[in-house]
């Protein structure tokens, strides 16, 4: 019994799993490196990168369109500049052709009044004369009236503001001529359907 009891005192013997540490056996937490900790982006940052390179991106289009239609712009003004200035330069060549086109019509007309002046110093014919001046007169009728001149139809016809130039009115001389033209103080023309000077009438009330 003695021998029994004294193998209950002894101290068991530790195994090799005993020896190990109650605190070794925890798992210790894995050691980040620093250069791991370097490596390893902030949440984010990525993005703000992308994002920003996108505007700069966004920017340089911007500008490319905006001197692009500069050009644009640039072209267009010096094309109208220049269309401006040479409608302007022929819309003035147009003026002075037509004058001298009305010059060069009337030049016969004036060596007919002058051949007609020389010829009433000695004419002794009344009816002669009054014979040239009709000529001369029919002659520059013509010659305008082919260059589209047309004398207005006045008298008689209603007062129409858009021809007519009312310089007073008078008793009509019956009652259907109230509101008409009774009398024409100056003729009025048209040039290829434009007015170029209305007529001065009298006007029946």
């Amino acid at each position: 019994m003695r021998k029994f009891f004294k193998k209950m005192d002894q101290p068991k013997e530790k195994t090799p799993e005993d020896a190990v540490k109650p605190e070794e056996t925890r798992e210790q937490p894995e050691q980040k490196t620093e250069t791991e900790g370097q490596n390893k982006a902030k949440p984010g940052e990525g993005e703000e990168k992308k994002t920003e390179a996108d505007g700069q991106k966004q920017i340089a289009e911007l500008e490319s369109k905006v001197r692009e239609l500069n050009d644009k712009y640039l072209r267009l003004y010096s094309e109208f500049e220049n269309y401006r200035k040479r409608t302007a330069k022929e819309r003035i060549e147009l003026i002075r052709a037509a004058g001298e086109d009305v010059l060069r019509m009337a030049l016969p007309l004036i060596d007919d009044m002058e051949r007609a002046i020389r010829a009433n110093e000695s004419a002794s014919d009344l009816n002669a004369v009054k014979e040239g001046f009709q000529l001369i007169y029919n002659k520059l009728k013509t010659t305008f009236t082919s260059r589209g001149l047309e004398e207005m139809k006045t008298l008689g016809e209603d007062f129409n503001p858009d021809l007519h130039e009312a310089i007073t009115n008078a008793p009509a001389p019956e009652e259907a001529m109230k509101g008409k033209v009774i009398e024409v103080v100056e003729k009025g023309y048209m040039l290829n359907g434009k007015v170029i000077r209305f007529a001065k009438v009298i006007v029946g009330s």
